[in-house]
């Protein structure tokens, strides 16, 4: 049978230094902390009694070694989708604050309109790849639970779509902590959100650097 149950992990933190906007540049990976966050993400799965039946990352390097503890953990190969990869921002590789919009005003422009966002991937962009992403993947895993590696908005956005909530938010209350797992289950009506964990909120990470 397909699977009923997906969770959804966020990566672990990332070794980022200068405080950038990393989006989707490459060989940002994941700090020391980063790599005993994803660890305890993969235990409290394990602790759970979660059967993974597959395991799915985002093409990015800090998902990819992410999933690489759960790998160890339950004997599973990750497999790479395109699908669940961050989206596209204008920002990348910048520090956003104020500072950087006084020295550069033009960078006003891409804040227009916080509803689509007008600075990157408008929103029902990224819930429309994340529910095609959820359905194949489920349709596709035997014998337990899938399991998918992937980022902050996209995870945040889809709850938000699923709990029929306004997609444009404010990113600063967004609930979805490194290495937090998101838990889905498939009903008759769809997917719905039946729980959530930060297990490695001990840790107190520094979360800087997602769009």
């Amino acid at each position: 049978m397909p699977a009923s149950r997906i969770h959804l992990v966020r990566h672990g933190e990332v070794h980022n230094p200068e405080g950038i906007l990393y989006g989707r540049l490459p060989h940002f990976r994941l700090s020391e902390r980063g790599h005993e966050m994803a660890a305890l993400a993969a235990k409290e799965l394990k602790a759970r009694g979660v059967k993974v039946g597959s395991l799915y990352a985002s093409p990015l390097l800090r998902t990819r070694e992410s999933a690489e503890h759960i790998q160890e953990l339950f004997g599973v190969e990750p497999v790479t989708d395109e699908r669940l990869i961050e989206p596209t921002n204008i920002f990348e590789g910048r520090k956003l604050s104020a500072r950087t919009i006084a020295i550069r005003p033009h960078l006003v422009y891409h804040l227009r309109n916080p509803n689509q966002p007008s600075w990157g991937e408008p929103y029902v962009n990224i819930v429309a790849r994340m529910l095609e992403a959820m359905n194949d993947i489920a349709a596709k895993t035997v014998g337990g639970d899938a399991v998918v590696v992937t980022h902050q908005l996209p995870i945040w956005i889809t709850h938000r779509h699923l709990a029929g909530e306004r997609l444009a938010h404010n990113p600063s209350a967004r609930r979805c902590a490194l290495s937090s797992i998101t838990t889905f289950e498939k009903t008759a009506d769809g997917w719905v959100e039946i729980a959530y964990a930060n297990p490695a909120e001990a840790l107190l990470a520094v979360d800087k650097g997602a769009v």
